[in-house]
């Protein structure tokens, strides 16, 4: 009798943790998409197709333009 009172402990236990780490991980994914983190999908992939050179040249052109 003891043996199932356990298992029936256990049972529960891991029940509650389960649904505690659904809802912080639910949680986790609504603030990331108010955030704004899954917005632009495109750039990251496209990122890797340009130059490094181009890059250089706009940061540059970034600097004088706030230097001026």
């Amino acid at each position: 009798m003891e043996e199932e009172q356990s298992l029936m402990n256990i049972i529960f236990l891991t029940l509650g943790i389960s649904i505690t780490m659904a809802l912080l991980f639910l949680f986790a994914f609504i603030w990331a998409t108010k955030k704004g983190q899954y917005d632009d999908l495109t750039t990251p992939s496209e990122r890797m197709l340009i130059d490094d050179y181009e890059i250089k040249e706009t940061k540059k052109e970034d600097k004088e333009d706030v230097d001026t």
